[in-house]
């Protein structure tokens, strides 16, 4: 897999920003990661628990989750394509079904976020444009004209580039022939200075794949019995590619908590969701980040007003979210937001600039 030690910011004229070095600020084991396919990274985690004792029925379906009053008791399920459906009982219900979120549906859990009403619209390039050394597997995240939308520029294995836009919903879909996925999305690289030339020369490899208005979250992580992980309690605005690290951070905590339950005869709602105020107050974070990009916060004004807190901005991109240091950002942020408001320019570019 292709090594990550950074991230990068182009405006939507183009300029590239200094890219933000994870290992700078802080050098530990997590000062770089990787870039996976979720579909292949999510197969080598499965064949791992199998390795490891788990045991894994594969071509399943569940039909549903038995619930006896509130409490989940099991699921109703079909192991092969002509199998019957059977009822399996357990102590407890995991919930990892992604963003179909089987119980959040059942229970009526999901709530859309009020204010990331976003779409996204992607596919994957052969041969586009890589920069080398330490540069090659940064994500670049490319303002369009206007900021009216952002393409994510992922680089992965096998000279794969990932090519996504993301833009409010009604902007990249109403109004518009929004069956055209192939006429939309290149109308956005014709807004996208950034992203133009990288992809002159590649061939695109894949289909148009879109998700729209796709940020939620559960109104609660547990029940007697059943605990939701991963997408299934709630996704995140891709901009900072916290999806993989908050459904593995979500996984290990509601994980402790069940084994802790499991071990004092204690499945219920506040056992098995103990951990999620610890949680939630991380994906606020990361959240809150998210809303600066959107309300324009020029990232690179802030590091040059306080220079000592780029590592902190950094431990945030890394998704270093659990620990209350972080909140120590926000009224400097709000303050230099104020200034820009008051600043007769407005200047708003959300980049090194």
């Amino acid at each position: 897999y292709v090594k990550k030690y950074s991230v990068q910011f182009v405006t939507e004229h183009g300029k590239l920003s200094e890219p933000f070095y994870f290992i700078d600020h802080r050098p530990h084991e997590s000062s770089q990661t990787w870039q996976v396919r979720r579909s292949e990274f999510d197969s080598m985690m499965l064949e791992n628990a199998r390795e490891h004792g788990v045991a894994v029925f594969e071509g399943a379906r569940v039909y549903d989750v038995l619930l006896e009053g509130d409490r989940a008791s099991g699921v109703r399920v079909a192991v092969g394509e002509e199998a019957p459906i059977r009822e399996i009982r357990a102590k407890v219900v995991v919930d990892a079904t992604g963003q179909q979120s089987m119980i959040m549906g059942k229970l009526g859990l999901r709530e859309w976020d009020p204010v990331l009403k976003k779409a996204a619209l992607w596919t994957y390039w052969k041969g586009a444009f890589r920069d080398t050394g330490r540069d090659e597997g940064a994500t670049i995240v490319m303002q369009t004209q206007g900021k009216k939308g952002w393409f994510w520029y992922i680089p992965l294995h096998d000279d794969i580039i990932s090519v996504g836009v993301v833009a409010a919903y009604d902007y990249l879909f109403k109004n518009r022939d929004s069956s055209d996925f192939e006429k939309l999305y290149f109308e956005e690289v014709e807004r996208c200075p950034g992203l133009q030339p990288r992809i002159a020369n590649a061939t695109r490899c894949d289909i148009f794949r879109a998700q729209k208005e796709y940020s939620y979250r559960a109104t609660r992580a547990a029940g007697d019995g059943w605990v939701l992980v991963g997408d299934a309690y709630g996704f995140l605005d891709p901009l900072y590619s916290s999806g993989v690290l908050l459904a593995l951070v979500s996984g290990q905590m509601a994980a402790d908590a069940v084994s802790e339950g499991l071990s004092k005869g204690d499945t219920s709602a506040s056992q098995l969701g103990k951990w999620e105020p610890a949680y939630a107050a991380g994906m606020d974070r990361m959240r809150r980040l998210v809303c600066e990009f959107y309300d324009g916060l020029s990232f690179g004004r802030f590091i040059r007003k306080h220079p000592h807190l780029k590592g902190l901005v950094t431990d945030v991109l890394i998704g270093d979210l659990f620990k209350d240091d972080i909140d120590a950002l926000w009224p400097l942020i709000d303050e230099l937001k104020a200034e820009q408001a008051a600043s007769p320019l407005n200047p708003v570019a959300v980049a090194t600039t």
